[in-house]
């Protein structure tokens, strides 16, 4: 049986696109730092947050040189800090985020950054990131947690660092 030339390069192609595909998948899944959101934060009981290490006085800690935490709690239907006022964090810094939820299941998701996780009450969800550049970034709410959910939002201010320290969310440690 004789396999014509056109049929071989046609063979050779999809073989190819399919080893493409397989390695784009491998290097998205592996390759970029991308990790899945794990209990690793602890747990809380969802009553007492307010009296926790952390979330008694929500907002931004330094930890360290070009190190912040930042202390955010979710309850029906803002982020505190977050949506009367905005965290204020600076360029350029390693922020960890400690998420949680006072009363229901909310969703943090910061708006154009792949930063994004379910909250649920009883679980602090810890994150890490670092903004490159100054800016304003959205907070949302992507979990339908009731009747003023659509009203659930906030911001995060990444200021230069020469500026941070001045009209900020930091809190005494």
């Amino acid at each position: 049986m004789e396999i014509h030339r056109f049929e071989k390069r046609w063979f050779a192609l999809s073989l190819l696109l399919i080893i493409g595909f397989i390695a784009t998948i491998v290097y998205g899944a592996a390759g970029v730092g991308v990790s899945m959101i794990d209990d690793g934060g602890g747990q809380l009981d969802p009553s007492e947050v307010r009296n926790a290490d952390g979330f008694s006085n929500p907002g931004v800690r330094q930890v360290g040189d070009d190190a912040y935490a930042v202390y955010v709690i979710s309850y029906q239907f803002a982020f505190e800090p977050g949506s009367a006022e905005p965290i204020r964090v600076p360029a350029d810094a390693n922020v960890t985020f400690h998420v949680t939820s006072t009363d229901v299941v909310h969703g943090f998701a910061v708006v154009g950054t792949n930063l994004n996780t379910m909250v649920i009450p009883g679980q602090v969800a810890e994150f890490k990131t670092r903004f490159d550049e100054p800016g304003t970034y959205g907070i949302v709410c992507h979990e339908y947690c009731g009747a003023g959910h659509h009203t659930m939002a906030g911001t995060i201010e990444v200021v230069p660092a020469d500026e941070y320290g001045t009209n900020s969310t930091e809190v005494e440690n």
